[in-house]
């Protein structure tokens, strides 16, 4: 890749510019960006990051419609109506950092520093836009903490306990396996640049096994398809376990070197033969046979471990027994075997190393249970919400109670973004921030082995401004900064400030273009080129930082619900990454629900349909197809109000509720019932 500008262009000609995607999605392309008179005119994939191939999303090649989007948030505003009604005025930065820095002083006088919360989930952020100058700010400040217990975090909790952070198999690699097993994870929504080395595997003789309730894209292209029911992903992986024992195909040898916990895990699959899991996940136990016999028996194997499977009560633990599988049937030691889970901590790279203030012992509240902390917390109160890189009206649980904490009039909720969010119609103050492609910041990928320079192609637009200056101004405004360990990230040179603190092989591979660090020269095999990290280097099967496997690994089966008897999931879109370009959706959203569950409902496809249950209603159209399992109904994640005909999304639907490991939102736990509105 070029050396970094120093700034954007300023010509009037055509360029290109090298730049990367940071948005939530494993793959973190490279990106060549066609600027033409100051504005983008293309955004196409390159070659700079191996796996992009030249090939992205179309979500990535228009996002410019959101950088010039009518809904684009251009300058700082105020409220001048009511909360929610998105009515604002103009006002200079200079008057809006003065009325942030009053609400600030004032909450901090009045009720203590940890009556500021900040919100951002960070999902489509990178090293130098998301928990850098932004968290030095809130710890210097007091203010509460949020725990970002994001998707993922908790399928990362498992994998650092147990393998800690142990690098994972690359897409190339796969290509190479015998058998591929896709679990809990679309790759023909995002990370679709796994498909062409699953496609080249298969036509080298490779089995594909998916377990998903939904007959993706990628299920449809499987040898066997196990649709589980929602949350029964736990006893299905103890069963595969349990029959690798049983039936001589796990590998002692390697279990005795390498693993510990073997006898607990071993005990913890005991209860679940292949029978009794197969009636608790709604599947045929021939089918469930059929895949242990499989994966027990074929070398290599690979698991490409998703975060589907993590989104319900006992998600922590399904993820830990799926990660299980790769160490008790002895798949490490060989190219195109093992699994993969989330490659970023293969870099090393950590912004604490950056932040140069220590994390506070202030209270800390789940991302998950926003709406409960801004109606239920005293001691004090949640005064001031702070929200950027984040929209938790589409993307957090129990909405009925999240939009009353909002509409608060003792609540100042300012909100820096983009474009004007479902949650930004609450705000009290707006301020516009900039996009991926107007601000500087460093991106690693979670699947696909890339870390990159994200560089800005344009201008700011409007008067956006990136985070780390909004940040940095807020910190000498309020006395907050104390010298050298304050990087100026709001100007170009700041790249080069954070750069100089990087190994010196990922400053070459971010400045230079240099070959990125990864090791195994990003195709590392487990066991030989990368081992686990944890304290005494053996894999902990039953890690005692989980609890016990007794308790760990225990199970109940989900609740049924005669007035909900059906399971709402929540999944990825080709439409959005998470809420993100929420604003582009084309037309009211479809839930999709199974004939056997439609016809007695007198429901067509195409028809007008309420989704309820006790905790709100969603009110869209439907989709009649056999693509998702019984009982089972699904919607797209992060959908912004727009989609649906009473401006209600899905997590209205969906509790507050999150898991023992990792605090991660259950958000396919939910029942609902599903009533015919009208005909299309």
């Amino acid at each position: 890749m070029a050396q970094p500008r120093i700034a954007p262009p300023t010509t009037w000609g055509r360029s290109t510019v090298a730049t990367a995607c940071p948005l939530d999605c494993p793959d973190s392309c490279s990106l060549a960006v066609t600027v033409e008179r100051g504005r983008v005119v293309k955004i196409d994939g390159s070659t700079a990051a191996p796996t992009t191939a030249g090939v992205i999303c179309d979500k990535v090649r228009r996002f410019d419609r959101r950088v010039y989007s009518s809904e684009r948030i251009l300058y700082p505003a105020v409220r001048k109506g009511a909360k929610g009604r998105a009515s604002f005025e103009r006002v200079t930065w200079d008057e809006a950092l003065d009325l942030l820095v009053e609400r600030l002083e004032d909450a901090r006088k009045r009720w203590g520093s940890e009556a500021v919360l900040p919100y951002a989930d960070g999902r489509s952020n990178g090293l130098l836009t998301g928990d850098l100058e932004d968290a030095r700010f809130f710890r210097r400040f007091g203010a509460s903490r949020l725990a970002r217990t994001i998707s993922g975090t908790w399928t990362d909790a498992a994998a650092d306990a147990m393998n800690g952070a142990m690098p994972g198999v690359a897409y190339p690699d796969y290509e190479g396996a015998r058998l591929i097993v896709i679990w809990g994870f679309n790759p023909s929504a995002p990370g679709f640049h796994l498909m062409a080395p699953i496609t080249r595997a298969q036509q080298l003789g490779a089995k594909l096994v998916v377990i998903d309730p939904r007959r993706t894209a990628v299920a449809g292209a499987a040898d066997l398809h196990l649709p589980v029911r929602p949350g029964t992903d736990l006893p299905v992986a103890l069963a595969v376990i349990r029959a690798m024992f049983t039936e001589g195909w796990a590998d002692e040898a390697f279990l005795a070197a390498h693993a510990d916990g073997v006898e607990a895990l071993r005990a913890a699959a005991e209860p679940w033969t292949i029978e009794c899991a197969a009636a608790e996940a709604g599947i045929d136990p021939s089918a469930l046979r059929t895949f242990a016999e499989w994966y027990g028996t074929t070398s290599p194997a690979v698991i490409r471990c998703g975060r589907g499977q993590e989104h319900t009560r006992h998600g922590g633990a399904a993820s830990m027994a799926i990660l299980s599988l790769a160490a008790v049937g002895g798949k490490f030691g060989m190219r195109g075997g093992g699994y993969t889970a989330n490659n970023a901590p293969a870099w090393g790279l950590s912004t604490e190393s950056f932040i140069g203030t220590p994390p506070t012992n202030t209270r800390t509240i789940n991302m998950h249970q926003l709406g409960r902390a801004l109606t239920s917390l005293d001691a004090p109160p949640v005064s001031v919400l702070f929200v950027y890189n984040g929209n938790p009206l589409s993307n957090e649980p129990d909405q009925r109670r999240l939009r009353e904490g909002l509409a608060r009039e003792d609540l100042f909720t300012v909100v820096h973004d983009q474009v004007m969010t479902d949650t930004a119609h609450f705000a009290d103050l707006v301020l516009p921030a900039t996009t991926f492609l107007e601000h500087y910041d460093i991106t690693v990928g979670t699947g696909a082995y890339h870390l990159q320079l994200v560089q800005p192609a344009i201008d700011a637009v409007g008067e956006s401004r990136p985070n780390p200056e909004l940040f940095r101004e807020l910190s000498a405004r309020l006395g907050l900064t104390s010298g050298d360990d304050d990087l100026d990230l709001g100007e170009a040179g700041a790249l080069m400030d954070v750069a100089a603190r990087l190994p010196d092989v990922a400053r070459a591979a971010i400045l230079e273009g240099a070959p990125p660090p990864a090791p195994g020269d990003g195709r590392p095999i487990q066991f030989v080129d990368v081992h686990p990290a944890t304290a005494n280097g053996r894999i902990q099967l039953c890690p005692a930082s989980m609890g016990s496997a007794a308790n760990v690994y225990a199970y109940t089966a989900p609740p049924d619900s005669a007035r909900h008897p059906l399971r709402l999931i929540t999944v990825a879109s080709r439409h959005t990454l998470s809420s993100t370009l929420g604003e582009c959706r084309p037309s009211i959203v479809r839930v999709t629900i199974h004939p056997d569950d439609a016809h007695p409902r007198s429901i067509a496809d195409g028809d007008s349909v309420r989704i309820s249950n006790d905790l709100g209603v969603v009110e869209c159209e439907a989709v009649v197809t056999p693509e998702v399992r019984p009982g089972t109904v699904s919607l797209p994640k992060g959908l912004w109000s727009r989609s649906t005909f009473n401006g209600s999304a899905p997590l209205a639907l969906i509790p507050d509720d999150v898991t023992p490991v990792g605090g991660g939102a259950c958000l396919n736990d939910a029942q609902v019932e599903v009533e015919l509105l009208g005909r299309h």
